[in-house]
């Protein structure tokens, strides 16, 4: 029989409120316990990678372009900076530029000849994910994850020690490339952001191997539709046995629990799915099915702040 896994956010990206009814009985009478929190424990709950740590470089350059292995990646994402009194500020990602493939076909030829010179080939094969593929022995210090550095004042997460300098240079000098380009007048005339930047991040190779207990991944992250490919699951697709449904975008408590969580609790109790289980990002999680319904003594969960 089918199962379901719902992957969340943190209860904390939900604004507070009362859970219905259904719901707060079904989660007053789960099995639920806390893991660790944060997006590598979560993943690693779902995906056994034979690597320390993964790059999100190498696994989304799979799921894009299948050419990532034997090679040395690292994302070199579109982005928007803004100066301020203290310096300038990342203030936008290639997510949420709504970069099209114009975009990637105007400025990747202007900044193709500057990586080139290093021995780097920089493409992307979507839009909104560019790529250096990299010599082998290329020297790399530790970058941080755009979402990490969003806002926040840019120079506080460059790349640090002798082996960011270069990459620091680098940035420098696209920023002057893409600064000086005619493309980016015909954005801002459009009410875009200029694509004046280029973040860094994600470095590394394909790991190994992955495994997983699930049959289909459903989600529009690319890194974990890296991880499906590379464990061999389907991807995409009407939901099927063993489901990993990617909600992590979800920011409405309405949404979770009416057009989430519901029709499954529904589909539980006409016998159609044997199992549901919902894991948040900060480790809190939770296993239903239709045997807890008779657990009458057990409290509801007013909202998901309690647990």
């Amino acid at each position: 029989m089918a199962k379901a896994t719902l992957l969340l956010p943190a209860r904390s990206r939900f604004p507070a409120g009362a859970l219905p009814a259904p719901v707060a009985a079904a989660l007053g009478r789960a099995e639920h316990g806390l893991a660790d929190a944060g997006e590598s424990a979560q993943l690693r709950r779902h995906f056994d990678i034979a690597a320390d740590t993964w790059s999100a470089a190498a696994l989304s350059r799979h799921a894009d372009a299948g050419d990532a292995a034997g090679a040395l990646w690292l994302r070199a994402d579109p982005a928007n900076v803004a100066p301020d009194m203290q310096g300038a500020r990342l203030m936008a990602s290639a997510e949420t530029l709504r970069l099209e493939q114009p975009d990637a076909d105007v400025l990747l030829p202007a900044l193709q000849p500057l990586f080139a010179g290093f021995g780097f080939q920089l493409d992307a094969p979507t839009p909104s994910r560019w790529y250096l593929r990299l010599p082998e022995d290329t020297p790399l210090p530790d970058f941080v994850d755009p979402d990490v550095a969003l806002g926040d004042d840019l120079f506080l997460h460059l790349p640090e020690g002798e082996a960011g300098r270069q990459w620091r240079a680098l940035l420098t000098e696209a920023q002057v490339v893409l600064h000086q380009h005619s493309w980016n007048e015909q954005r801002i005339a459009q009410g875009k952001r200029a694509v004046n930047s280029l973040w860094f991040w994600g470095a590394g190779r394909l790991p190994a191997s992955v495994q997983t207990a699930h049959a289909q991944v459903r989600s529009r992250d690319a890194l974990l539709q890296g991880l499906a490919k590379m464990a061999g699951v389907r991807v995409g697709g009407e939901q099927t046995v063993d489901a990993l449904v990617d909600l992590r975008q979800l920011r409405s408590l309405e949404q979770l629990t009416r057009d989430a969580i519901t029709p499954l609790l529904e589909a539980i109790n006409r016998g159609e799915l044997q199992e549901l289980r919902l894991d948040f990002e900060d480790g809190t999680h939770y296993r239903i099915h239709r045997g807890q319904r008779w657990r009458f003594w057990k409290k509801p969960v007013a909202t998901l702040a309690d647990e």
